[in-house]
């Protein structure tokens, strides 16, 4: 996780600014791998070989712009791996909490929040529209549960 400048006015309620300002200063590595963990449970198992191939060494970040966080990290050896920050990136995909939920709720469209400005990527044009392509294609839906206590999370931080 790093320190991420808050992004403007977003269709869904921002972080509170004062949770924002501690995510803010949180370490980023450890936000990074745990984020590269609950990509490799979730989406490594539904990549087809040449998407992997196609990520193998590629460097992308994450940025949660209203809670002022972004996770680094990248495909190697089969699975998603952290990555300190310094470096640049091969992509970045930005946008508000909210619109990340709603997303991988499947509540909103990805061409729909670029368009609007509410999701913003940056670098790679192809490698963007590779991730995108995969995500869309992908049928996992998020389990009840994990909606439920997604809801719930984002209810009670956005107040």
């Amino acid at each position: 996780m790093n320190r991420i400048p808050s992004q403007g006015t977003m269709a869904h309620p921002g972080f509170p600014p004062p949770l924002a300002a501690v995510l803010g200063r949180l370490p980023p590595y450890p936000g990074s791998m745990l984020f590269a963990a609950a990509l490799n449970l979730v989406v490594r198992p539904h990549l087809p070989d040449d998407v992997k191939a196609s990520l193998q060494g590629r460097t992308l970040r994450i940025a949660v712009t209203d809670a002022r966080v972004a996770f680094d990290f990248t495909w190697r050896q089969g699975g998603f791996c952290a990555l300190p920050r310094g470096a640049g990136t091969d992509l970045e995909i930005a946008a508000g909490a909210g619109d990340f939920v709603a997303l991988a709720r499947r509540e909103e469209d990805p061409d729909t929040l670029f368009f609007s400005r509410r999701l913003v990527m940056s670098g790679d044009t192809e490698l963007g529209l590779l991730v995108k392509n995969t995500l869309d294609a992908m049928d996992t839906p998020l389990p009840q549960s994990l909606r439920a206590a997604l809801s719930h999370w984002l209810r009670r931080t956005t107040r």
